[in-house]
């Protein structure tokens, strides 16, 4: 059965794309930001019936044995399962699931589960990030009917949204580091439970959160960040490579993304690296834009800003994160291993996004539930043109406190078509991200590109 959402905030209904207003808000509402809201935008009180506790500043110091460098401790190792969401009880707890994760328990009811424990409202970032942020609030812009960004650096750029578009910015934007170094995997299982793990290399670096960059400069150079990701496993793959350079107004230069086949021994302009082309080496479950649940240029939709609700989400992953755990450990038939999961209740940003007529793409329409918290998409339900749930993600997210950043540590896409899901992110057997990591401009060009290829 597919519920309604239940909105817990009054909806706010802007249809976007074209007529976008002015997204700055008023000091006295930016100032909000320093009592009843969060640095970034959250509700800083808890619920009603408490079990959403109030923020205090989430992770604000290392765990004890902690190095930079190392997997990431769990910092809530006591924490006991409340009780476990069931393919036989989940109806009692669907006012708090989404569409598509009651799918999963109605697709699977013998074996997906959800272990819920008590909420912990751990994210954090540097007190920079927050600053940033407020005056981001006084002076960040939409432009290009939603298309681009202005007046705004390092921070959230929205944390008090007025629509949908400015809610799915905050996302794309949120605070990430300056520049992360990591290596992981993906795995495409099948129906059957088998599957081959794709080994990555990937540099990430945002030049939106670098130190001391200007608005105005981001402007002049009209970049954002830039990707590069290179293949390392299995051989009949390794060396092929992308490299993406994300604009910051994407009318004006959409994204510029490139290629490396180590069959051709060429870079190649990749201009279809974008939208609903299937993603790099997924075996067809997610699509370019599925990656990090959302990326991409927004205008092939109209985005509505539902409002709140509190959902199951998965949050505070240390257990799936851990070193101590195989591949094998992790990746089951149907889905990852319930029992290395954990959910916890929080309240969420809803972003329904609908494609517009004139416009192709395989999903119809999205529905996005955002972290408030962290802007952290947790959960993307996607539906295909007839309207028919057609995938489910999932972020499994944490706080890599060294930063500090909430990010996702893993990602699973489940298509509900196919009975199959893809996990990317898989970093158990990997030397964890390094965030310390210096990285220039000059590594993420072609020729870069074409010498990283020929190794």
């Amino acid at each position: 059965m597919i519920k309604k959402i239940s909105i817990l905030a009054t909806a706010l209904t802007f249809a976007l794309y074209g007529g976008v207003a002015s997204a700055k808000v008023s000091v006295a509402e930016a100032a909000k930001l320093d009592n009843e809201l969060t640095p970034v935008g959250a509700v800083r009180a808890g619920n009603t019936d408490g079990s959403i506790p109030a923020w205090t500043g989430g992770i604000t110091t290392l765990p004890a044995g902690y190095q930079p460098g190392d997997h990431h401790i769990d910092p809530f190792t006591t924490d006991k399962v409340l009780f476990t969401i069931t393919g036989a009880n989940y109806k009692e707890y669907a006012a708090n699931l989404s569409p598509g994760q009651i799918a999963l328990f109605e697709a699977y009811p013998d074996t997906y589960k959800m272990p819920v424990y008590q909420t912990r409202r751990s994210a954090s970032y540097p007190s920079s990030v927050y600053e940033a942020t407020k005056n981001n609030a006084l002076n960040a812009e939409l432009f290009q009917g939603g298309n681009g960004i202005q007046n705004a650096t390092m921070g959230i750029p929205f944390p008090i949204p007025q629509n949908g578009l400015e809610a799915i910015w905050n996302h794309t934007l949120r605070f990430r580091g300056e520049g992360v170094e990591r290596s992981g995997g993906q795995a495409a299982v099948t129906e059957s439970g088998d599957y081959t793990v794709i080994g990555f290399e990937e540099q990430l670096m945002i030049k939106y959160s670098e130190a001391g960059i200007t608005a105005q400069q981001l402007m002049d150079d009209n970049i954002l960040f830039k990707f590069k990701q290179s293949v390392t496993k299995p051989s009949r793959l390794a060396g092929t490579a992308l490299l993406v350079h994300e604009t910051v107004d994407q009318v004006k230069n959409p994204r510029q993304a490139w290629t490396y086949n180590t069959g051709q021994r060429r870079v190649r302009r990749a201009p279809n690296v974008a939208y609903d082309t299937p993603g790099n080496a997924t075996d067809g479950l997610r699509t370019t834009d599925d990656y990090d649940m959302y990326n991409g240029s927004p205008n092939r939709y109209n985005w509505e800003l539902k409002g709140k609700q509190e959902l199951y989400v998965a949050y505070n992953s240390y257990k799936i994160h851990s070193d101590q755990l195989k591949y094998e450990d992790v990746l089951k038939q149907h889905h990852v291993n319930p029992d290395l999961t954990r959910f916890e209740k929080h309240r969420v940003w809803v972003v329904e996004a609908t494609l517009k007529e004139e416009y192709r793409h395989v999903y119809g329409k999205r529905v996005f539930y955002i972290d408030e918290d962290s802007w952290q998409i947790l959960v993307a339900d996607s539906y295909d043109d007839r309207g028919g749930l057609y995938r489910v993600a999932v972020a499994h997210g944490l706080n890599y406190y060294e930063v500090p950043t909430p990010w996702a540590t893993l990602e699973v896409y489940h298509d509900l078509n196919s009975r199959r899901y893809l996990a990317t992110g898989l970093d158990n057997e990997e030397e964890m991200y390094d965030f310390s990591v210096e990285l220039s401009d000059r590594e993420f060009t072609p020729q870069a590109l074409r010498r990283e290829g020929k190794r």
